[in-house]
């Protein structure tokens, strides 16, 4: 049984990755219908928080269905970092997970989120106060290093044990890599393999299957896997993973229908939490990855990214079912 702190999330995790612009309630809630485990909020500045900045403070909302949930948040000032966990404790989550691990210049490059991998003992101290600050469990989700020449996440994740995390996610990539190539997962299994580390290591990079989830589990020992972009308009990949590890076969093959159902709960939930518009405005980025593989579909999805009418896009829905009723998509 993997623990965080008290949390019990099962012989091995499959963990929903905090991205910003894709994390939000609504997506979080049909990937807990398929089968995370553990999740958390988009990234949130610490920064934000304290001057109640509004797009902040949303990202503070969540849901009981979707425990156990972690609120991800990043800064590189230590007093900000202090006054956004007593907010971010105030909320109530299962747990607080620090961002070392964000490569985007606006953040990195001003000493927050893979930034800090440039000043490890900044990110130790700065993870220290927030532990002390809470009661809650911190975990910390970091990359190898900034680059090829500073890959020192084994030491990093020794050290940030030694002040109390309750357990580490690993990128398999450097900050300088961003998203391109492969993830070393190599260097993930060492922090894993390291007898000094007590603590939960949830690998993440690359996991876009059942059989690769497999694999790291096999070859790595990771104690569980964190899943990023393969579950933008795939949330089906968490029950297929759990369904593959549980019986060494593929589940049966994802329907149409399934696709169209989901994609719609998605839609009502993104109604429901913010508002018609806004809903329907933000949902048209995953209509592409949902309808992924369908062939003929270019008519549809002009159709589902310029209707503001929640009618009309029902009737999308259905119209969906019908004209492919007989199409079976099979795992991602």
């Amino acid at each position: 049984m993997v623990k965080i702190g008290n949390i019990e999330l099962g012989d091995f995790p499959l963990l929903l990755a905090p991205m910003e612009d894709v994390s939000d309630p609504p997506f979080r809630y049909v990937c807990k219908q398929n089968g995370a485990d553990m999740m958390y909020t988009e990234f949130i500045s610490s920064e934000g928080l304290i001057r109640d900045a509004k797009k902040s403070i949303k990202k503070l909302d969540i849901f009981d269905y979707e425990r156990p949930i972690g609120i991800q948040f990043y800064g590189g000032n230590i007093d900000s970092m202090k006054q956004a966990t007593e907010i971010i404790e105030a909320s109530k989550p299962d747990l607080i997970d620090i961002n070392y691990g964000c490569p985007v210049k606006g953040v990195a490059c001003n000493g927050a989120g893979a930034g800090l991998l440039q000043d490890v003992p900044r990110m130790v101290h700065i993870t220290e106060e927030v532990v002390k600050s809470t009661k809650l469990p911190v975990t910390v989700k970091t990359r190898l290093g900034w680059d090829d020449k500073t890959k020192n996440v084994v030491d990093v994740a020794e050290r940030l044990q030694d002040i109390g995390i309750k357990a580490i996610t690993v990128h398999g990539r450097t900050r300088k890599q961003m998203y391109k190539g492969p993830a070393e997962w190599e260097l993930i299994g060492a922090i894993k393999n390291n007898p000094r580390m007590k603590i939960p290591v949830f690998g993440n990079g690359d996991v876009n299957s059942s059989g690769f989830a497999m694999d790291m589990r096999n070859k790595h020992g990771v104690d569980g896997v964190m899943i990023g972009r393969a579950a933008i308009g795939y949330p089906w990949i968490f029950r297929e993973i759990k369904h593959f590890m549980a019986t060494g076969q593929h589940g049966e093959k994802l329907t149409v229908d399934e696709r169209v159902n989901t994609a719609r709960t998605h839609l009502e939930k993104s109604v429901e939490w913010k508002g018609e518009r806004q809903g329907i405005l933000e949902m048209r980025s995953h209509y592409a990855n949902y309808f992924r593989g369908l062939p003929y579909f270019k008519e549809f999805r002009m159709k589902f990214v310029t209707s503001l009418d929640l009618n009309e896009l029902y009737r999308l829905f259905d119209q969906v079912k019908v004209n492919y009723q007989e199409e079976v998509l099979t795992e991602q």
